[in-house]
């Protein structure tokens, strides 16, 4: 059947039989309790992978998006420490707006300067992480310095669901809506299946790809609150390394690097699945070497398919963009 063909169902059924051959070896793994836990754990990189597709099906890519997260959520953390009479509303609309502009930046060099996004990216990576060290002085911001509701925040439960599961569930329906239903979304795909078709056809790329670059700083900023409150501290290497994480959920979840394939599905699927051997292996009392070589040879299995795919089939997963009387 074609179903048991397609990517995302084998991606599946891999993360159900991890999850129970670790649950045989550790029953704990499966319990309820620890299921939630893995579930909230995976919010963060969801909700990342899924606007690093966005970029990546455009044949781009965001290198900076982890020294971001790092820089909104220590300007944050700051200004909660600093001034703890602030709204929360309002210190979460600061981080997600100084991810914005941050993002913004990558997407005007990249979409209207033409420039490469790996090299655009991998310095913005730098400039926003020495940012970070500038600007908190190389200081730590603890959980005393923290008041209380910022910290809460993430983990508090609403239906019996935590808020980070209910941010997360919010940016899967936007993307799945962005991506499917969209004018936008088309044109990224667009973008990366055929770019000289794409701007023959009267697509404003340099727009599409300010914005797609806009979007994954925007996530990233919001995700330096979350992650900042999640954790209970702020200090200059948050996240470091993780945009790697994030483009390896991408890449496991069939986005293909050369542009033009991804799906909001495959991006959540491929984030789990990092999610549940991220859980896993410390259960199984793995050592950290090997989580990272377990990791590796992951990304290059998927990379391996992704390029046996792509001699049999087309990129394409949407219908490109039809000539309009008028660029959106």
């Amino acid at each position: 059947m074609n179903i048991l063909k397609r990517r995302e169902t084998l991606l599946a059924c891999s993360i159900v039989v991890l999850v129970l051959l670790v649950g045989l070896r550790a029953p704990v793994f499966v319990s309820p309790a620890s299921l939630a836990n893995l579930l909230t754990d995976s919010t963060l990189l969801v909700m990342l992978a899924l606007t690093q597709m966005l970029v990546i099906v455009t044949r781009g890519v965001d290198l900076s998006v982890a020294s971001n997260l790092a820089l909104s959520g220590m300007m944050a953390a700051l200004l909660a420490s600093r001034y703890p009479a602030l709204p929360l509303a309002g210190i979460m609309l600061a981080a997600a707006a100084i991810g914005l502009a941050l993002g913004l930046v990558n997407g005007w060099l990249i979409g209207w300067l033409e420039l490469p996004p790996i090299v655009v990216t991998l310095g913005t990576m730098s400039v926003y992480r020495g940012l970070v060290f500038v600007l908190s002085g190389g200081a730590w911001v603890s959980s005393h310095q923290m008041p209380q509701h910022f910290i809460a925040f993430p983990l508090t439960r609403l239906l019996g669901i935590t808020h980070l599961v209910w941010f997360a569930a919010a940016v899967v329906l936007a993307a799945w809506f962005v991506t499917r239903h969209s004018r936008f979304g088309r044109d990224l795909y667009a973008i990366g299946n055929a770019p000289s078709c794409a701007r023959y056809v009267g697509i404003p790329m340099a727009r599409r790809l300010l914005w797609a670059y806009g979007l994954s700083g925007l996530m990233a900023g919001l995700c330096g609150y979350l992650w900042v409150a999640r954790y209970a501290v702020a200090y200059t290497e948050i996240a470091y390394g993780f945009e790697f994480t994030v483009i390896a959920a991408c890449v496991i979840g069939g986005i293909s690097i050369a542009g033009g394939t991804g799906t909001v599905l495959g991006a959540v699927l491929g984030a789990l699945f990092l999610a549940v051997i991220g859980n896993a292996l410390p259960v199984v009392q793995v050592s950290p070497f090997w989580q990272s070589a377990l990791t590796g040879i992951v990304i290059l299995a998927a990379v391996l398919i992704n390029a046996r795919d792509g001699k049999h089939a087309g990129r394409q997963i949407l219908p490109l963009h039809r000539p309009a009387r008028s660029a959106a």
